[in-house]
């Protein structure tokens, strides 16, 4: 199962932080322990680190109309999205 970092900006932190849309659609695909970051420095920019069961299923989430759903309702600026998956 590997870990996933994903990394983005967001418009506004507390909300991003408060919201249950993590949970919502990553838990059905089965990603575990997931944990939320704040830049310190600079509060726009975040991270979600999680385990995935199925890199495939996530991947295909994130690029669906849901994804995009999930991630307007969030607050992230999709162009600053990074992806990152433990080697």
């Amino acid at each position: 199962m590997p870990t996933v970092i994903g990394h983005h900006d967001v418009k506004d932190t507390d909300h991003w932080l408060a919201s249950p849309q993590r949970e919502e659609i990553f838990g059905p695909l089965g990603v575990t322990n997931i944990r939320t970051f704040v830049n310190p420095e600079n509060r726009s920019q975040v991270a979600v680190l999680m385990d995935v069961a199925d890199l495939d299923a996530l991947m295909a989430t994130m690029q669906s109309p849901v994804g995009a759903d999930a991630m307007a309702h969030d607050g992230v600026l999709p162009e600053t999205l990074v992806l990152l998956i433990e080697a």
